[in-house]
């Protein structure tokens, strides 16, 4: 597994080359002069001149580029335009917003998934996948902000048992962090629930009817055995596929459901950035974003290893 993480990681590096060079091109390509935003209310092309200036918009495309690149390696991300805060400082101070929602949906929708799938693929053909079918097919339908906004009508207004804005950190009060994260988490976690029902379900039908199911049968083993041991690890390696797909997704989807939910966390951060124009700080906050889809990507692959000794 470690020569697996090594070479995983160093193919990292030039891929995070590349998405650092488009990130920075299409950004220069958006249409609108930051410039022109930071003059305010009727600037003269004196004001606008002096400030392109200043910010370096006048210098080429390339050393424009390659300042901003001087400047990551050395952990710089920049400054915000219009805060004047390091773009990291703004970043971390979001982050752990993002990850624990991320985080708690995924928890919700590996459980349930997990637990609709394998009864849905222990009981092929019955009326309990059956349901689990249309359970499935409705939590893929359904858009999760439609059913965030259901939520905050019932849960938070009609009958005030969440909260419906706002964060409190995990290390201030980890039970007012789960009743604030709770409907944002569950709302998006219902697609990716229902992919990862219909992954159990079907890798389930599939390894149930192995040989080696039937050996494991045959030697009297009990079900609970047969289905905890050797089925769902030889089913798992599709559903962890979906679940790298669906991490990478939640991470921008974040940016609807943060600013539904008054979440401060960085899909909102770069909610803000892209309508004010602040350029370094949706950068930045692409960047770290395409950083962490690569690490999930990572562990996604080095848990092939551990469920499947072939792929070492």
């Amino acid at each position: 597994m470690l020569k697996i993480l090594i070479s995983r990681i160093a193919a990292a590096v030039p891929l995070l080359a590349i998405i650092s060079f488009l990130i920075f091109s299409l950004i220069v390509l958006i249409p609108g002069d930051p410039a022109v935003s930071l003059a305010g209310q009727n600037p003269t092309p004196a004001q606008i001149a002096a400030i392109r200036d200043t910010l370096g918009l006048n210098e080429p495309f390339l050393v424009r580029y390659w300042h901003w690149v001087s400047g990551l390696l050395q952990g710089d991300l920049g400054h915000s335009l219009f805060s004047s805060q390091p773009v990291w400082v703004d970043i971390t101070a979001r982050l752990p917003t993002t990850v624990s929602l991320v985080g708690l949906c995924m928890l919700i929708a590996v459980v349930l998934g997990v637990a609709l799938g394998a009864v849905a693929g222990l009981r092929a053909g019955s009326w309990m996948d059956r349901a689990a079918t249309v359970l499935a097919s409705i939590g893929v339908a359904v858009p999760y902000f439609w059913v965030g906004m259901l939520l905050i009508m019932t849960l938070s207004v009609t009958y005030p048992l969440f909260p419906s804005v706002g964060y409190v950190p995990l290390t201030q009060d980890p039970w007012q962090w789960f009743r604030h994260l709770a409907l944002p988490a569950f709302a998006l976690s219902l697609t990716p629930s229902a992919i990862i029902a219909r992954q159990t379900r079907a890798s389930l039908v599939t390894v149930m009817s192995e040989d080696y199911i039937r050996t494991a049968r045959a030697k009297g083993l009990s079900p609970v055995r047969i289905v905890v041991k050797h089925a769902l690890k030889n089913a798992a390696l599709p559903v962890i596929t979906v679940f790298g797909i669906e991490m990478s997704r939640l991470l921008g989807s974040t940016v609807v459901i943060e600013q539904l939910f008054s979440l401060p966390g960085i899909g909102k951060l770069a909610y803000d950035a892209v309508f004010n124009r602040d350029f370094p700080v949706v950068q930045g906050v692409v960047l770290v974003a395409a950083g962490m889809v690569i690490f999930i990507n990572i562990l996604v692959d080095v848990s092939y290893a551990y469920f499947n000794p072939r792929v070492r």
